[in-house]
């Protein structure tokens, strides 16, 4: 799972960058408005199931789920007429392409010592500034594979009338969506149409989480709504880049000296899992004790497959228990003999918190 996180000058994006990967990236304006620039960083995803079977199974390993952040500067409000009409650099277009999702954070705080470019904090004009953006650019892709196909039909280049047509259609109702300045994600699309968009990247139909950055105050006014498919967040990103940074037993005190009960890194964490669709499973052993992550409704040869090709290939049958039986009834014999272990094949569908061991048949060596 790769997060682009991407706001304005000045929004606070490597605060919060820093404050989910528990960073220490310079803040402020230390890095150049307007240079495109990506920095990464891979954090572990908090995960109590895998503490407590980690103490259970005493592994010599216990590995949590991974998530990547990516913190994307170089985004800026087209300032004329020409920016308009060519929409994202190459690199920058190329870097959010490659996302799963989007944390879109959107200032809304105040700081005398960093005046916003705009003059003024207006979460509800930046917010629609930056989803302006990326409409304009899915709506430039959209309109040049229009052109593509109408030009292919005047030359008589088209093989397949009916695929053709269907194509004409899927994009005209997405450039009507887009012209409408409704995100793509507003749309019901069959799995056959999501394949046949899948190629071209499209910005709006990526997962995407406004994190409204606020002061510790929270005195600035932010929007109820944030567009059709979007969720929001408030987080006080230069306090909890602080916390995050301390020696947990001083994040501990300081938390709760702020009544702040969780983190932001796992609120936005378990957002971010709810927006792209995704669960977690677990393999236990005296080896290791490991999360993985796989998309919701994953059978469970896809999710063998998470753990290693050979898996998938050779699937015979999966051995299935969930955590909170396992917590609830305290030991593995304990669920065979209440017949709460299963064995599984092909079409289960992996539940989140699954407990699988998979039985497979190596593949033949070529």
């Amino acid at each position: 799972m790769k997060l682009g996180i991407l706001g304005l000058p000045q929004a606070g994006k490597t605060t919060v960058f820093n404050a989910l990967t528990r960073g220490d990236k310079p803040v402020g304006g230390a890095r150049q408005v307007g240079r495109f620039e990506v920095q990464t960083a891979v954090v572990p995803v908090p995960d109590e199931r895998v503490d407590r079977l980690s103490a259970i199974f005493k592994p010599r390993k216990t590995i949590y789920a991974q998530v990547t952040y990516a913190d994307i500067a170089g985004l800026e409000a087209a300032g004329d007429a020409a920016a308009e009409k060519t929409g994202f650099s190459g690199p920058l277009l190329n870097a959010l392409a490659t996302m799963d999702g989007f944390l879109h954070v959107v200032r809304a705080f105040e700081n005398p010592t960093v005046p916003h470019p705009s003059g003024a904090v207006d979460p509800a004009r930046d917010l629609a500034t930056v989803d302006g953006e990326l409409l304009l650019n899915d709506l430039l892709a959209v309109e040049r594979k229009l052109e593509r196909l109408n030009e292919d039909a005047r030359k008589g280049l088209v093989k397949d009338k009916g695929l053709h047509a269907q194509e004409i259609a899927l994009f005209t109702r997405l450039k009507d969506t887009l012209a409408a300045g409704q995100p793509l994600r507003a749309l019901e699309l069959s799995p056959l149409e999501e394949k046949q968009i899948s190629s071209y990247q499209l910005l709006t139909r990526k997962p995407m989480l406004v994190v409204f950055n606020i002061g510790d105050e929270d005195s600035v006014p932010t929007p109820a709504q944030v567009g059709a498919g979007a969720r929001s967040v408030k987080l006080k990103g230069k306090l909890e880049m602080e916390l995050a940074q301390l020696p947990p037993e001083d994040a501990a005190l300081f938390m709760q000296e702020y009544g702040i009960a969780q983190l932001g890194l796992d609120r936005v964490i378990q957002i971010s899992y709810d927006l792209l669709g995704l669960q977690s499973f677990f393999t236990v052993g005296e080896d290791e004790v490991r999360a993985w992550t796989t998309r919701r409704g994953a059978t469970a040869p896809e999710a063998a497959g998470e753990i290693h090709t050979d898996l998938r290939e050779g699937f015979i049958r999966a051995e299935v228990y969930s955590y909170a039986d396992l917590i609830q009834f305290g030991g593995v014999a304990e669920l065979k003999a209440k017949g709460r272990f299963r064995l599984e094949g092909k079409e289960y569908a992996v539940q989140d918190g699954d407990i699988l061991n998979i039985r497979f048949s190596p593949p033949a060596k070529k």
